[in-house]
């Protein structure tokens, strides 16, 4: 687009009616649309828009010193006796039979050499280009330097391959010179086909009745009259209508001046752009309308889509798994010190799920370094349609007022990485801290103070033992210690063994007030990071839709100015 300004800067100057700098913005704007829209609306609504930004850069690189007038019309009006006529030379063939004109013919004013790209570029053979170069030196003909006319086949041709080619130069060239016969004036297929399609390109159409002496000078202004008032109902108000005939000079004298005006204006290239931009943006216009979207789905909506993520992930069951894993440690840590090896013949709940196992436990190298892989459970069927209808709710809050083309893009990108999420979220509650990682203060307190307890009914059970052995071998019984009425020995046994059951029962509801907290914390955590996930595949890219939106709805708007 930097290398259209240039052009346009350097090929035209001088007081415009067609400012080029704002041709410039707008055709820009039209780029910016296209790279904002790019992958979300479908390819062939934006067919014109991309046609107009190649067309202009195209144009505008070719000539400057050229003008492209097109003469159009059905078979029998005449265009190509005013093409003759024109150029003074019998150049493009005549006559009633259809289809008369099957080849573009084009005539140059001025060197042929300077307008050889330009043909090319619209597609006229070599063989069907004709050059005025020889009569430059008389002055009725210097004042149409740089024109280059075009004699296109008949548009109401019976070969489909004119029509096609009528179609397509009518979309290149600089201007448009509509022939109509007084018996074919009011057809409806160059109206309704044609010239009703033309009405964003008043600037650059010119209509003339032809054969204007096969009627009756009375009848002539009704005609004209009447052809007006059509051409008024096909919104071309203000489009210039001649009359002509290509057998008397005279006849041609105000399609000849119309040229010189055009050619003498250079301004053609850049009204037939303007005009091209204005019909572009009208069909784009309701692809994007005025609505102004939020950034994305309301609050409950997005609650909706974590619940319906944590669910498919699984966070309930690895929130109770990391309560019971919880109370499965507490015991280890601070039960009596007898039965802990017998607990920890039990697994571990977390580590059923390959979630991170016991505080201090020995990992596998090699298996850091493989891809995070739980053994939750895979999601239920219900869970599964929880998921599709949140997402879905997402994509339908986030699109509402968007203009029809616009929701589809959205639900597309709201599904984008639809079958990336289990992965995902596997690795997100893998990677997540569960808050089990190390032990807390109070299990080192009670756990040593089980063993206290434990190693005083220890001793005590030895002494009494020992007691008991010595009566056996008959020798001196050992003098116990009292305390009160009991030895001592039996009161460090039983004390020891009350005391260790006692601290027991004290801790099991404070393990399990601890567990619950611990579930809960590790919901928490779990959920935001689920959370993570849904925003990364699933609200980012409908998010980028929404932009996109936006940004193709403010280039659109900045391409309407004038």
């Amino acid at each position: 687009m930097s290398n259209i300004t240039g052009r346009i800067r350097e090929a035209f100057r001088g007081d415009q009616r067609v400012d080029p700098d704002v041709l410039i913005a707008r055709l820009d704007a039209v780029r910016r649309f296209l790279t904002a829209v790019d992958g979300l609306l479908p390819d062939a609504e934006l067919v014109p828009a991309h046609t107009l930004v190649e067309r202009a850069g195209t144009r505008l690189a070719l000539s400057r010193d050229h003008t492209v007038v097109a003469l159009a019309g059905a078979t029998g009006s005449g265009k190509s006796s005013l093409f003759n006529a024109l150029a003074q030379l019998e150049l493009s063939p005549v006559g009633v039979r259809r289809p008369t004109t099957g080849v573009t013919h084009a005539c140059v004013w001025g060197p042929l050499e300077g307008a050889n790209r330009l043909l090319d570029w619209t597609g006229v053979l070599p063989r069907h280009r004709f050059v005025r170069e020889s009569a430059l030196d008389a002055d009725d003909e210097t004042a149409l330097h740089g024109l280059i006319l075009l004699d296109l086949p008949d548009f109401d041709s019976v070969q489909r391959s004119h029509r096609l080619e009528v179609d397509r130069l009518l979309g290149l060239v600089d201007q448009v010179v509509w022939v109509v016969d007084p018996q074919k004036y009011a057809d409806r297929v160059i109206h309704d086909s044609y010239l009703r399609e033309f009405h964003r390109h008043r600037d650059v159409t010119l209509v003339v009745l032809n054969q204007a002496d096969r009627l009756p000078p009375s009848e002539l202004p009704r005609v004209l009259d009447d052809l007006r008032r059509l051409l008024d109902s096909d919104g071309l108000t203000g489009v210039p209508l001649l009359a002509t005939t290509a057998i008397d000079p005279a006849g041609m004298v105000g399609l000849r001046s119309a040229l010189e005006r055009t050619v003498a204006e250079r301004q053609a290239a850049l009204r037939r752009l303007a005009g091209d931009v204005d019909s572009v943006v009208a069909g784009l216009d309701e692809l994007v309308g005025s609505a102004r979207p939020a950034g994305g789905p309301d609050d409950a909506t997005v609650a909706g889509l974590n619940r319906a993520l944590a669910g498919a992930a699984g966070v309930p069951a690895v929130s109770e798994a990391v309560e019971r894993a919880y109370r499965h440690r507490a015991g280890a840590a601070t039960g009596w010190p007898l039965v802990r090896g017998w607990r920890r013949l039990r697994p571990d709940p977390l580590r059923r799920l390959h979630l991170p196992g016991p505080t201090g436990e020995a990992t596998d190298p090699a298996a850091e370094s493989l891809v995070a892989a739980t053994s939750v459970p895979d999601p239920t069927a219900a869970q599964r349609s929880a998921l599709g209808l949140a997402v879905r709710a997402v994509a339908d809050r986030a699109a509402a007022g968007l203009p029809a083309a616009w929701p589809t893009a959205v639900t597309s990108a709201a599904r984008s990485r639809h079958d990336d999420l289990p992965d995902a979220l596997d690795r997100a509650i893998a990677g997540t801290d569960l808050g089990l990682d190390h032990r807390p203060l109070w299990w080192r307190i009670v756990g040593g103070v089980q063993w206290l307890v434990t190693l005083a009914a220890v001793v005590g059970l030895g002494w009494l033992v020992l007691g008991y052995a010595l009566r056996v071998l008959g020798l001196p019984a050992l003098d116990n210690p009292m305390v009160g009425e009991v030895p001592l020995p039996t009161v460090l046994l039983l004390g020891g063994l009350l005391a260790g059951l006692l601290v027991a029962a004290l801790t099991r509801p404070v393990v399990r007030w601890a567990a619950q907290r611990a579930r809960a914390r590790a919901r928490q955590r779990l959920t935001v990071r689920v959370a993570e996930v849904g925003e990364e595949y699933v609200l980012a890219p409908v998010r980028i839709v929404l932009a996109s939106y936006a940004q193709a709805r403010d280039a659109l708007r900045d391409a309407a100015r004038r």
